[in-house]
């Protein structure tokens, strides 16, 4: 099972094998108490804890006791690095020491892993190996597990966000060695950022901005309540706004998100001399804003295109709705996480 836990909902994924791809065993979303989570921290453990639950023991189907979470943000540190060719025992031996000048936290307080994207070992090999390294803070990790437990879960892998963006893209569309894509998971308080070129991550970045802000910028300049913002932003008509009202505004704030966006690509083309883009697809709640997707494109000038999370997943419309997808834009990293194995590198 995937769960995906963000600032305002919780995302819950279970997968099968069938033949040579996957099923949807069961899938559900959830509200999350505002303020229960803010910038990716847990601020209310037992009210994170019963949102899961209600989730999870309602009458959505779910049956694994064991889950695959996920986070993003400044707990979590993404560097792709050079090594001198060794060894996968000398690696392991190593990496901590290596990676401490790379890690601006104590060591000792992250959760370390990586994943060798180059060993050096090729013809063209100039004496270095790339190894995508990735630490997240131990007590940061331990609230999430927490909360898992709390709801009567087992948490048996904690991933990265951006990384489960990658493995449900790989699933659904398949991998182009030649393409530049890019990732961009837009939620209610971060944008998960993550391009890859020759089938491999090569920049990761989290905004810490999301659809939060179009809720913020409504409620301000005309005046509303909340719950009425955020009906708003949705397009949904409120008493004492129509959403003629709000389009200025929205456009406005994605503005600014399209000005962290081009911060992160302009130095993603500046590390890798690289100035080609070719897909964006975008997932998250935040990517349904309105205008969203055309100002994406008209700025950048990539194809932009919605992403399917159950693209090749098969599901059953009669066991799970057939409403059940309406929400799948905001699926992508649940499905990524559901796609993980206890174990697997």
């Amino acid at each position: 099972m995937g769960l995906d836990i963000g600032s305002s909902a919780v995302k819950a994924v279970e997968l099968r094998p069938a033949g040579k791809g996957f099923r949807v065993a069961a899938y559900a979303s959830g509200p999350v108490p505002p303020d229960s989570i803010v910038d990716g921290a847990i601020i209310d453990s037992t009210a994170v804890s019963d949102a899961i639950r209600r989730l999870l023991d309602g009458a959505h189907g779910f049956s694994s006791k064991e889950v695959c979470a996920s986070l993003s943000g400044n707990a979590v540190i993404v560097k792709k690095i050079a090594l001198p060719v060794m060894t996968e025992s000398e690696l392991d031996e190593s990496i901590f020491w290596e990676a401490e000048q790379y890690i601006p936290f104590d060591i000792q307080d992250v959760n370390l892993d990586y994943q060798v994207l180059d060993a050096g070992t090729g013809p063209d090999s100039r004496g270095s190996m790339d190894v995508l390294l990735v630490a997240a803070k131990k007590d940061k990790i331990a609230d999430y597990t927490a909360v898992i437990a709390g709801a009567g879960r087992t948490a048996v892998v904690v991933d990265v966000d951006a990384f489960a963006l990658q493995n449900a893209f790989e699933v659904n569309y398949g991998l182009d060695p030649r393409d530049v894509v890019v990732l961009l998971n837009a939620g209610a308080s971060a944008i998960n950022i993550n391009i890859i070129a020759g089938g491999q991550p090569v920049f990761t970045r989290d905004i810490s901005m999301g659809g939060q802000a179009y809720t913020e910028a409504l409620q301000r300049e005309l005046d509303l309540p909340y719950e009425a913002a955020d009906q708003l932003k949705r397009g949904i008509p409120v008493d004492g706004a129509t959403f003629d009202d709000a389009r200025p505004i929205l456009h406005a704030v994605t503005e600014g998100v399209l000005l962290e966006i081009q911060k992160t690509f302009d130095f993603f083309k500046a590390t890798t001399s690289s100035e080609q883009l070719d897909r964006i697809l975008i997932s998250g709640g935040a990517s349904q804003v309105d205008g969203f997707a055309e100002m994406l494109q008209h700025r950048f000038g990539a194809h932009v295109e919605a992403f399917d999370p159950f693209r090749t997943i098969t599901w059953d419309a009669r066991k799970l709705g057939q409403d059940a997808f309406q929400s799948a834009a905001t699926a992508a990293v649940a499905v990524g996480l559901a796609l993980r194995r206890a174990g697997d590198r």
